[in-house]
């Protein structure tokens, strides 16, 4: 009896210390479960966190993102409105030149209509003086190619008047022997036209007016250019004959020789070749 006791006394025990046992793995197992449910819950803990900060970084990126796209797209808007903004003042400014000089050429196209009419008034009442005069004015302005042609006719008919006029005035000077005066004459007829039909006659009438004023030096190069000339044939012998004269007066003798010997050469039936002759004989007698 005591027997069964005791058996039943140690069972008893050694169910407490397996219990006791078992108690012991549990808490170890429920502080080894506690500890990674903790390690756990702190992993997911850092992983939340690591999600949050990549969530706010991925939404500023995309903000920055987002307002770089809206800067970007706003700076091209405003270029082209900028572009476009100076595209019109530059427009505007070249539309405003335009008019400046289309109202500058009115102006001067209104001006030159009324200098025109008082240039075609001068034509009408024929002072030639005039018209040469305020010729140079007339063609820097902005005339027809009519108006041009016309008036330059008119200009130029006046100049053929003038200068025989002047020419005219000048041989009546030298019939009464006035010679500055005629000289004054035919220098202004060379000068309204250097290229006029009487112009040989101006010239050889110049240079006798020299010539009576002591001027044979100036007098010399123009009848020389005269002698010279085979177009003008008509004062040939006359500008031979005064020549030299002229060098005859300034003693260029051996010039004066050559030229009495042209003109007996060239002109055997001149008026003036009988004298020539004399001239040559009394200069090679003395010179």
């Amino acid at each position: 009896m005591v027997h069964e006791v005791d058996e039943e006394l140690r069972e008893i025990k050694r169910e407490i210390i397996e219990s006791r046992g078992l108690v012991i793995k549990t808490n170890n197992l429920t502080n080894a479960l506690s500890a990674d449910i903790r390690s756990i819950a702190k992993r997911q803990q850092q992983y939340e966190r690591r999600i949050t900060w990549s969530s706010a970084t991925s939404y500023v990126v995309f903000v920055l993102v987002v307002f770089a796209a809206l800067k970007l797209a706003m700076d091209a808007r405003i270029d082209q409105y900028t572009a476009k903004i100076d595209q019109l003042k530059a427009d505007s400014e070249q539309r405003e030149k335009d008019v400046k000089r289309m109202i500058e050429r009115e102006n001067e196209r209104k001006t030159a209509d009324e200098r025109a009419a008082k240039f075609y008034e001068l034509v009408r009442q024929g002072k030639r003086s005039d018209l040469v005069v305020q010729w140079e004015q007339m063609k820097g302005q902005p005339l027809t190619k009519a108006e041009t042609l016309m008036f330059g006719d008119a200009v130029e008919r006046a100049k053929n008047e003038l200068a025989a006029q002047l020419y005219q005035q000048g041989m009546d000077k030298v019939r009464v022997q006035r010679w500055q005066e005629a000289a004054s004459a035919f220098e202004e007829s060379i000068k309204y036209r250097e290229d006029a039909a009487i112009g040989p006659s101006v010239r050889l009438g110049l240079a006798e007016a020299y010539r009576h004023l002591n001027r044979q030096k100036d007098a010399i190069p123009i009848l020389t250019q005269l002698a010279e000339n085979a177009v003008d044939k008509e004062v040939h012998d006359d500008a031979l004959y005064l020549l030299a004269w002229c060098q005859m007066e300034v003693q260029a003798w051996n010039d004066a020789k050559n030229t009495w010997r042209t003109l007996i050469r060239r002109f055997p039936e001149s008026k003036f070749t009988p004298e020539a002759k004399l001239q040559l004989a009394q200069l090679q007698l003395m010179h």
